[in-house]
């Protein structure tokens, strides 16, 4: 085992013989295609930064695929794309991926992530609820749901926790104090985070959710979540810009909250979820973190926010437009190689951040790749948690069903709904995971997949080569890149399925198969 892994670090500094500019990058610069690129273009030439170059189609079939469905694309994706020769081919692609099961798969993921689905401690929303909540939050963006009517459903639902799924947002926080309840809209729906305000404006706050009562059936687990209907008195408070209000004793303050927020001038609701899909699909916000606007901490291009806001407004709420017009910009499709040194480059999006790949999207994409399945589990199960070996990781609707895996890079807890839950970094211990593993080993070895693709190129090694390229990096290999695996098969006296598994190895290890770029 300890030689193999020495070989394969071998492997890997071998192959990292390809010219960068060759791969990741296209003819031709920058050129303004929305109102997007316009604003970041303004902004970039006032700090004097140059914008990156157009990335490459090898690049862009990857990228694109790992942002929208969090998957690899297939081989024959991967061929189809690059042969394609219609100038709005990029187009296309991002329309057939918007359309795909996968999209609502991957973001339902994503939005379960902020608001946080979890069966158990200290969530505590039990498998039932987390099932309906999912389900709910899966056909939201399946159906493409206006945004104001999601929200609104949310703020203002009533209920039994199985049958109305909404209310399950009242239930997924770690208190039911009023004060506890403010902070998880503000994180959701508004970005800011209410604790660090002053006292008596996060009262003000607090004051809109002081009504909502639960209450537990003969069901197991089901509880109803409803308004408080004990008499009360008309009451004061003020909305979080400083507007006073005046709530009837028999009206939901609830509801007069949601009608303040979902306004089309309100300067929190539409700049907080732009700004979140940008951060979710650029590497970070024009406000970052996504969930900490506050006037210390302005967006890094105002003009940028405003567009996609005003974007949001006019298309009625639509948030796959704004998927469509980030994903379709020059902005995006830019490479990760920055023409400048400046510090300010990322913060102003002058090219692609790159970044690891989401955990679940890596254990996923491991799985593709060798014709496995990972395996997971609960640690407090209730009920016995039975997951099909077909189902993938980013379909996972509890945040408390995990694996090792998940846990060593970095999935969030899913106990805040903070960005910073989520751990991107890359560690020593997942390296040597990968790269010194009993499990990817076998994965790798045992797979039938791989063989097949071996037994493919008996005649032509170098189509079993190339097979493999594109199964993991989504490319052909480079001349040199063949060149040396050759190379290394020689002096470490490897053929036929050994050379394969070690290149499979290698590439699996490599930066380009760990992250988006």
């Amino acid at each position: 085992m300890m030689r193999r892994a020495l070989l394969v670090t071998l492997l890997i500094s071998v192959l990292g013989v390809a010219d960068e500019r060759t791969l990741f990058e296209a003819d031709g610069g920058f050129a303004s295609v929305n109102v997007i690129d316009k604003a970041v273009l303004a902004s970039l030439n006032r700090n004097g930064i140059d914008p990156a170059r157009r990335c490459s189609d090898e690049v862009f079939v990857r990228r694109v695929h790992l942002d929208v469905i969090g998957t690899l694309p297939r081989p024959e994706e991967v061929v189809r794309f690059l042969g394609d020769r219609r100038p709005d081919k990029r187009r296309r692609l991002i329309d057939d991926l918007l359309a795909r099961d996968e999209f609502a798969d991957y973001w339902a993921l994503k939005w379960s992530d902020l608001l946080r689905v979890k069966a158990e401690f200290p969530i505590n929303l039990w498998p039932n609820a987390v099932q309906a909540y999912h389900r709910w939050i899966h056909d939201c963006i399946r159906l493409n749901r206006p945004y104001d009517r999601m929200a609104r459903t949310m703020l203002t639902a009533s209920g039994s926790n199985f049958r109305e799924p909404a209310v399950n947002f009242w239930r997924a926080t770690q208190s039911r104090e009023p004060s506890a309840l403010a902070h998880a809209v503000g994180v959701t729906f508004m970005g800011v985070r209410i604790e660090r305000w002053p006292k008596e404006r996060r009262d003000a706050m607090a004051q809109f959710f002081s009504r909502i009562a639960f209450k537990r059936t003969v069901e197991w687990k089901e509880e109803i979540v409803f308004p408080n209907p004990a008499p009360a008195r008309s009451s004061s408070t003020a909305f979080p810009d400083g507007t006073g209000v005046r709530i009837a004793g028999d009206a939901d303050p609830r509801k007069v909250f949601a009608d303040w927020l979902i306004q089309r001038d309100n300067p929190w609701f539409a700049p907080c979820v732009v700004n979140r899909i940008w951060a979710w699909l650029m590497g970070r916000g024009i406000v970052h973190e996504p969930d900490d606007f506050r006037p210390d901490n302005p967006p890094s291009n105002p003009d940028l926010l405003a567009a996609l806001s005003k974007e949001l407004v006019v298309s009625g709420y639509d948030l796959r437009h704004i998927y469509r017009l980030i994903l379709n910009s020059a902005t995006y499709q830019q490479s990760s190689i920055s023409r400048t040194r400046s510090r300010r480059a990322e913060a102003l999006f002058a090219h692609y951040i790159v970044r690891r790949l989401d955990a679940e999207v890596l254990i996923d994409a491991v799985c593709s790749i060798t014709g496995t399945h990972e395996k997971y589990a609960s640690p407090i199960p209730e009920p016995f948690t039975f997951l099909p070996e077909d189902d993938r990781t980013i379909e996972l609707a509890d945040g408390s069903i995990t694996s090792p895996f998940l846990e060593m890079f970095g999935r969030p807890t899913r106990d805040t709904g903070l960005w910073s839950e989520r751990n991107n970094g890359c560690t020593g211990a997942q390296r040597l995971f990968l790269l010194n593993s009993s499990d990817i080993q076998r994965r790798i070895e045992r797979s039938a997949k791989l063989a097949a693709l071996v037994r493919g190129g008996r005649r032509d090694p170098d189509r079993a080569i190339r097979s493999i390229y594109l199964l993991i990096l989504s490319r052909h290999p480079l001349p040199a890149e063949t060149a040396a695996l050759r190379k290394y098969g020689r002096a470490a006296r490897l053929s036929g399925k050994r050379l394969a598994d070690d290149l499979v190895w290698a590439l699996i290890n490599s930066k380009e198969f760990l992250y988006a770029h």
